[in-house]
């Protein structure tokens, strides 16, 4: 028979290593230690949030990968919940906008893989082609410096404005060299950007937030860009010290499948384009 001080060390010895199991991994199914545990990714809703629920419902476990996924509405809080390790990667940004975060931001971010193209837009209520916009026209545009750059390249490529000579995926309104519309270029947040259709006569809206409010870049934007050459990739993102984790190889292979392609060519119908060939 076990003496009482015996039995409270074999406690205490159980009571560590039930604790040790537990601390394993950051996400809530922490699998074992050799595995890492379950790989905590944050992303957008659409596309992001839904490619990633389709590798987690059908291609993960057979890859012997554990996936949480955690959803935000915004462009900063997945970036700052990277950084401070409360997830083990984000899926939702592309990498200007990632170097641009980091600068600002003094975040240590690294992209490990491409994972498919969400072409911006833009939308409008009032005309059907970007040419029709009438003289003194309001545009609405993302207001973070990369997003914005984007959107303004993108009415420059159609002509609509001219930006000056050299200017790059961070180009401003100060960039501006002719505006024959005399339009006016009202900034904007992101996800507000939809909303702001009653008012404006146009606006640039990032591909989730367009998918979010229900409208379709393949079929509902009068200006879609184009895949060739697009910088704008979306990518998997980690803390630098983290692109070697083996939980993160496994999910870099699956968005890489031809599985995951075909899902997004069948779901997205050319809203949303892949960029690898599995």
């Amino acid at each position: 028979m076990k003496t009482r001080p015996a039995l409270l060390t074999a406690a205490a010895v159980a009571l560590a290593l039930g604790l040790t199991a537990c601390g394993s991994g950051s996400g809530a199914d922490s699998g074992t230690a050799d595995d890492g545990g379950t790989l905590v990714v944050g992303a957008t809703a659409v596309p992001a949030g839904e490619v990633l629920t389709h590798i987690k419902d059908h291609l993960a476990a057979d890859a012997g990968l554990s996936l949480e996924i955690r959803e935000f509405t915004d462009y900063v809080v997945p970036n700052t919940a990277l950084q401070e390790g409360s997830l083990d990667a984000n899926l939702y940004q592309n990498k200007p906008y990632l170097d641009d975060f980091n600068q600002a931001k003094g975040t240590d971010l690294v992209p490990v893989a491409d994972a498919y193209l969400p072409p911006m837009g833009v939308y409008s209520k009032q005309v059907e082609d970007v040419g029709a916009l009438p003289d003194g026209a309001t545009v609405a545009v993302p207001n973070d410096t990369t997003n914005e750059g984007r959107a303004l390249r993108l009415l420059a490529a159609e002509g609509v404005i001219t930006l000056k000579d050299g200017a790059g995926t961070d180009a401003s309104p100060a960039d501006i060299t002719a505006n024959p519309k005399n339009l006016t270029i009202k900034e904007l947040e992101p996800a507000q950007l939809p909303r702001s259709l009653d008012d404006v006569d146009a606006a640039v809206i990032n591909n989730n937030f367009a998918q979010d409010a229900g409208l379709s870049p393949a079929k509902d934007a009068i200006l879609l860009e184009s895949a060739k050459d697009n910088p704008y990739a979306n990518i998997l993102a980690v803390k630098r010290g983290d692109e070697d984790d083996p939980r993160v190889a496994k999910l870099v292979k699956l968005l890489a499948s031809a599985e995951v392609k075909k899902f997004i060519e069948d779901t997205y119908q050319g809203s949303v384009l892949p960029v690898t060939t599995g």
